[in-house]
């Protein structure tokens, strides 16, 4: 009897349990929505600096009284340049200048004499004009050079 009596009491409490979690509503959670991928447009606006190194050649001729006939220069450049861009819709304007050593030089005999020509420094100055298609930004530039070329 003590049987029957426990499990009567047990199915009892497992009814009333049930019956009272019945009355709570469950909280479900909102499936998770995939973040929307949005592609980030490239802007081509601000500076930047930069360094450069290169080797440079031609040819100079000195003329009467000292004609030479021409002669071969080369030599070492090295610089640094700085530019700004400024991006509107799609087009970009800029500004660039560098300025290095140069090393370029060549020499001949002339007249018991060593002629020789020399570039010491070189520089310029630009103006750019680009069409910005995302990381692909073709451009025309133009402006001046300076350059420190001796003659002796």
């Amino acid at each position: 009897m003590k049987k029957i009596l426990l499990a009567s009491a047990g199915l009892i409490a497992l009814g009333i349990a049930s019956a009272s979690a019945a009355d709570v509503q469950r909280r479900q959670t909102m499936p998770a929505k995939a973040p929307v991928y949005v592609t980030s447009v490239y802007n081509w606006t601000g500076p930047y600096v930069g360094l450069y190194g290169s080797y440079g050649w031609g040819n100079s001729s000195f003329s009467a009284p000292l004609a030479t006939g021409s002669f071969d220069l080369s030599g070492g450049v090295a610089g640094g340049t700085l530019g700004y861009n400024y991006q509107m819709g799609q087009a970009v304007l800029g500004l660039e200048g560098d300025i290095g050593w140069s090393g370029i030089r060549g020499s001949t005999a002339c007249g018991g004499l060593n002629c020789e020509t020399r570039n010491n420094w070189l520089g310029t100055a630009r103006v750019r004009l680009g069409y910005a298609a995302d990381r692909f930004m073709p451009y025309v530039t133009g402006g001046a050079a300076f350059g420190d070329i001796r003659i002796r």
